[in-house]
């Protein structure tokens, strides 16, 4: 094969849908913040035309569709796991959201439940592609993963953009130093004390499995490389759901990013 074969990354068709396109993205990646060790990807791309947008796993205070995936009809795929890369924030006529512009790669680890034999992926992707209003889209795409798949270039970069567990973490990436909850105030809220030696920049965004609403920090403070953002817990939560529930605190920032999994007081 070829250097240049060598260097394509495997991919299928494109997708056309109503101002967006997608295909599915193949190929080993080295991803050195965790493993260090050349691993196999496959990834959801998503290109929209200048100014629109689709979302993160919590796409914000002004609702839209986060991207769901559906592996049924895969051959030979074991334990598929979606990473989100850094997302930013945006405000606009329909309010606060949480996504990405224009341009996204969403990876997925996985593993061949037969080394010995190729990964045939089907993926029926939604989605919302959306500018000034959401649009939901949908993709089904298929991709043959070979037993010795090329390196992708593509994937190993977008990669370097996942937030890590914080202990992983680079020196210079956001890190949270504490927490405090106040359930009982006449206004709950969370508090989150970040270490950031470059605030410029940063942000915070919380996210919940359990599929509990949670509103969009707001940075009340910054100072000598520490932030501190609140979590109003009286716009739009049920605090009875919320006690004794985990959260997935993202933390982005201009020296890397970091996710801390913290737990909601049961009393």
């Amino acid at each position: 094969m070829s250097a240049a074969a060598r260097a394509e990354t495997l991919a299928s068709p494109w997708v056309q849908g109503y101002n967006n396109k997608a295909r599915l993205v193949a190929g080993t990646a080295s991803n050195a913040v965790v493993d260090k060790q050349a691993r196999v990807f496959a990834g959801l791309e998503i290109v929209m035309p200048a100014g629109w947008k689709t979302y993160w796993r919590n796409p914000g205070e002004a609702g839209g569709v986060p991207p769901e995936f559906d592996w049924t009809g895969s051959e030979n795929l074991k334990d598929p796991v979606v990473l989100y890369p850094a997302p930013h924030r945006f405000s606009d006529k329909s309010g606060l959201t949480i996504g990405y512009k224009e341009h996204v790669i969403f990876p997925v680890r996985f593993v061949a439940a037969d080394p010995a034999k190729l990964v045939k992926i089907k993926l029926k992707a939604t989605y919302g592609a959306c500018k000034e209003l959401c649009v939901p889209a949908e993709a089904e795409l298929e991709l043959t993963v070979p037993v010795e798949v090329a390196a992708s270039q593509e994937l190993s970069d977008v990669l370097a953009s996942v937030p890590v567990a914080q202990m992983s973490a680079s020196a210079g990436a956001p890190k949270l130093k504490s927490f405090r909850v106040d359930l009982l105030a006449s206004k709950p809220n969370l508090i989150l004390d970040v270490e950031d030696p470059g605030l410029t920049g940063g942000d915070a965004f919380v996210f919940s499995s359990d599929g509990i609403y949670l509103p969009l920090p707001k940075k009340i403070s910054e100072a000598n490389g520490e932030g501190v953002y609140e979590v109003d817990l009286s716009d739009g939560v049920d605090i009875k759901d919320l006690k004794g529930k985990s959260i997935a605190v993202t933390l982005t920032g201009a020296k890397g990013h970091s996710d801390t999994l913290i737990e909601i007081p049961s009393q």
